[in-house]
């Protein structure tokens, strides 16, 4: 729950958007934050804590670890 948390920390700094995260089967999704938006320092730190930007989700913050039940 820690590494969630810090990872939605890390996203408010670039945002705070209404909707902010859409889940569907094994993936959830950042809503309303740009991936050009975030510096490569905090893009390499949600990488360590499961959220990257997928080659079917250009647009998107994706985990598969958050995402999953």
């Amino acid at each position: 729950m820690s590494q969630l948390i810090e990872a939605l920390n890390i996203f408010l700094k670039y945002g705070d958007p209404t909707y902010p995260t859409h889940c569907e089967h094994d993936v959830l999704t950042i809503c309303g934050i740009k991936p050009g938006d975030v510096s490569d320092e905090d893009k390499a730190k949600l990488d360590e804590l499961g959220f990257f930007v997928g080659k079917e989700y250009p647009d998107f913050f994706i985990s598969f670890r958050f995402g999953s039940a």
